[in-house]
């Protein structure tokens, strides 16, 4: 019966490195995808992938390595929470980002308040952030839409089409 055991340790061996080889592949693996979810947002998916290989790769490399099955988890499961604490943290300020106003473009300029250079009629140049643009007086319904705008007068712009902005007189409340 020696031979039985000789076989027996060879396979236990084996079993132990290939543990070894595939813990530390996993964790390279989970690495990687980590990695690809911070330079191309997946939304998690790929992300939460990576920290479960990462934490089932570590679980196999501490085994491996001959330490206790216990031992291993509770470093897999010390892993996979960081992992996803981090990985939350990160998708919650990516979807607070999505959630702000626009600041820039020409989305960026709706609301913003401009200032009457020269006025003809129904158009004329508003300065707005540093830029002149020509403007025309947007269609409104209210009881002061036949004032007309003097140079130095609070405009609100409403939309932007092409290189024309739309405009409305600024309201008291709008200019404090």
């Amino acid at each position: 019966m020696p031979g039985h055991f000789a076989g027996n340790r060879v396979t236990t061996r084996r079993t132990i490195v290939v543990m070894l080889v595939l813990g530390l592949v996993l964790l390279v693996v989970g690495a990687l995808l980590a990695t690809v979810e911070a330079h191309y947002p997946a939304h998690g998916v790929v992300g939460g992938l990576g920290v479960a290989a990462m934490a089932v790769g570590a679980t196999l490399a501490i085994s491996g390595l001959g330490a206790a099955l216990v031992f291993g988890l509770v470093a897999g499961l010390g892993l996979a929470t960081i992992g996803g604490g981090v990985l939350a943290l990160s998708l919650r300020s990516g979807f607070a980002v999505r959630k702000r106003r626009v600041r820039t473009g020409a989305e960026g300029l709706v609301g913003q308040i401009g200032e009457v250079r020269r006025w003809d009629q129904a158009s004329g140049s508003v300065a707005l952030h540093g830029a002149l643009w020509r403007a025309r007086r947007s269609p409104t319904i209210d009881e002061d839409a036949g004032a007309t705008l003097r140079a130095g007068d609070p405009v609100v712009v409403e939309r932007l089409s092409g290189l024309t902005l739309s405009v409305r007189p600024a309201e008291d409340w709008e200019l404090l």
